[in-house]
């Protein structure tokens, strides 16, 4: 946690001593045996358990358990996992806001995680919207793992005081050098391909500001994260919100965000690439100084933008989908017919995991849009 603070007890991070007693709990869960055989299997059926409950601190815990963890899920549900740019983490001096794109909800950050901890720097804490803690164990574990706690679904004034707290938190994390912090470009995920940074965590984020515009966001290091899955995680689940919600509301179940994590977790994943980009420059914060009122913040807001689809690594699902979609040939040298039947025969089994009652054609449209707008991003970005 970035300090001491009981202004900032309601979203910060778990502390070592409450992290060490929350774990202990999470040890007697019956499913531990089971995540202990699985991902330790060269160890006594036990290990999880003693571990859990012997644990000193939140480091510990995120060396010995969660990076095994995440390393097993990268084995286990990736083809091959990938990175460049961990350069531009080197070349700051001081903290960071890392900014990425928000494909799913636990990957994201735990991928950027792991690659810091390959290349010996601190981890972050992460910004995580308090919709997720569904149930006290998936708490204990999240908190546990440094999450500052986003609050979601509350009145407009709360709202705005909650976010003046979230900010204010934010900047001393960065600006006191204690801790480095992950948030997503937007709330939720991108459900249909395009990532887009949202205008209102740049305002929440400028909140906290006591000096000028200028001043303000460049002490923040703002640093874009892009990552790139070839199959996208819960891509049918994405398909069948997207539908639902043409002609309805959509309402999410009491076990939904619970069920796409693990499936997020589970889903073969195929290649996945992280682009760590160079900071947000100064020359560009001092270029949207010069827009008036919103117009700053949207000036940052599209260079947040290109920074991060700059940084995609599109794949042959990407290029496939988009041809399909658009009635093209344009990209069928960067990929074979055995990868077209390849990909058709995934994009329907994954059609057939949903209620009969949708639209096929419809949720297939929506499908393999999910797959095409990366490489559109990508066109409108060279235009």
């Amino acid at each position: 946690m970035c300090q001491e603070n009981n202004e900032f007890e309601s979203i910060s991070p778990y502390t070592d001593e409450e992290a060490i007693k929350a774990l202990s709990e999470v040890a007697e869960h019956p499913v531990v045996p089971v995540v202990s055989k699985v991902v330790f299997p060269n160890e006594e059926p036990d290990y999880l358990y003693k571990v859990l409950k012997n644990l000193k601190s939140i480091d510990e815990f995120q060396s010995m358990v969660m990076a095994k963890f995440v390393e097993w899920v990268l084995d286990t549900s990736a083809h091959n996992f990938s990175y460049d740019g961990i350069e531009n983490i080197r070349n700051i001096d001081g903290k960071y806001v890392a900014m990425s794109n928000h494909r799913d909800i636990i990957m994201d950050p735990a991928i950027t995680q792991v690659v810091l901890a390959r290349n010996g720097f601190p981890l972050t804490e992460i910004a995580v919207g308090d919709n997720l803690l569904s149930n006290k164990y998936i708490e204990y574990l999240i908190r546990s793992n440094r999450m500052i706690k986003v609050i979601r679904g509350i009145s407009a004034r709360s709202l705005y005081l909650s976010s003046q707290l979230l900010s204010k938190y934010i900047r001393q994390c960065v600006t006191s050098g204690k801790n480095s912090v992950w948030i997503a470009q937007r709330e939720g995920r991108a459900k249909n391909g395009i990532d887009t940074t949202e205008q209102g965590l740049l305002k929440m984020l400028d909140m906290s500001g006591t000096k000028d515009f200028v001043s303000n966001f460049e002490e923040l290091n703002i640093v874009p994260l892009s990552i790139s899955y070839e199959y996208e995680p819960c891509d049918i689940r994405k398909a069948r919100e997207l539908l639902i919600s043409r002609t309805q509301k959509y309402v999410k179940g009491p076990r939904e965000d619970l069920d796409s994590i693990l499936t997020g977790i589970q889903q073969q994943k195929g290649n996945i690439h992280l682009n760590i980009g160079k900071p947000l420059a100064r020359e560009e914060i001092v270029e949207a100084s010069h827009c008036t009122k919103n117009d700053r913040y949207q000036s940052i807001r599209h260079a947040m933008d290109r920074r991060i689809i700059d940084g995609y690594k599109l794949w042959k699902t990407n290029y496939i989908a988009y041809d399909m979609v658009h009635h093209t040939y344009k990209y069928s040298n960067l990929y074979s017919p055995e990868d077209v039947e390849q990909f058709t025969e995934y994009v329907e089994r994954q059609l057939d995991k949903v209620e009969k009652e949708l639209n096929r054609n419809d949720l297939r449209s929506i499908f393999l849009d999910i797959y095409s707008n990366p490489v559109v991003s990508r066109e409108n970005m060279d235009v």
